[in-house]
C-alpha cells in the first residue's frame, strides 16, 4: 500500500477524538505522527520525532508517540522515560501485536484508535489527571 492510500483512508476525526478522550483521564500526552518518508528503522525515526515534537519536554516525562511509516509498512510506539519505567516491555509488545492485527486487516484507523485508547488507559493508571493539568502538546495528527 502506498503512503498516500494509507493516509487517505484514515478517519482523522476519530483518531483526534480518541486522543482527546484518552487525555481526559491522564496528565500524560499522546501524539500520532505519520511519515511519508522511507524509514528503515521505525524506532529510531520515532525517537527522533519524539524529540522534534517536544515530547521529551513534558512536565512528568509521560508522553507516548504512535509513529507510523505506511510507505514501508512499519510503525513504532514509544513512551517517555517515566512511562517506560512503569509499564515495561510487555505492554509495548502486546500493544504492537494488537496494532499489527488491525493493520493486517487494513483497519488502519481502528488500529491507531485502539493504540491510543490502550496507551491512555496505561497513562491513566500511572499518571491520573490532576486538577491543574494542562494539555502540553497538540492533539492533531502530525505528518511530514
Amino acid at each position: 500500500m502506498k503512503a498516500h492510500d494509507f493516509i487517505s483512508q484514515l478517519q482523522r476525526e476519530h483518531i483526534v477524538a480518541a486522543i482527546r478522550e484518552a487525555e481526559k483521564k491522564t496528565s500524560g500526552e499522546i501524539r500520532v505522527f505519520i511519515t511519508r518518508k522511507k524509514v528503515s528503522d521505525p524506532l529510531a525515526a520515532a525517537q527522533e520525532h519524539f524529540v522534534t515534537l517536544g515530547m521529551a519536554k513534558t512536565q512528568e516525562r509521560n508522553g507516548v508517540l504512535i509513529f507510523v511509516a505506511p510507505r514501508d509498512h512499519r510503525f513504532a510506539v514509544l513512551g517517555d522515560t517515566a512511562v517506560h519505567a512503569r509499564c515495561g516491555p510487555e505492554f509495548w509488545a502486546t500493544l504492537t501485536a494488537e496494532m499489527t492485527g488491525h493493520f493486517r486487516r487494513s483497519d488502519f484507523t481502528q488500529g491507531i484508535v485502539h493504540a491510543v485508547a490502550k496507551a491512555g488507559d496505561l497513562l491513566a493508571r500511572h499518571f491520573p489527571r490532576r486538577a491543574d493539568d494542562q494539555n502540553e502538546l497538540p492533539d492533531e495528527i502530525g505528518e511530514d
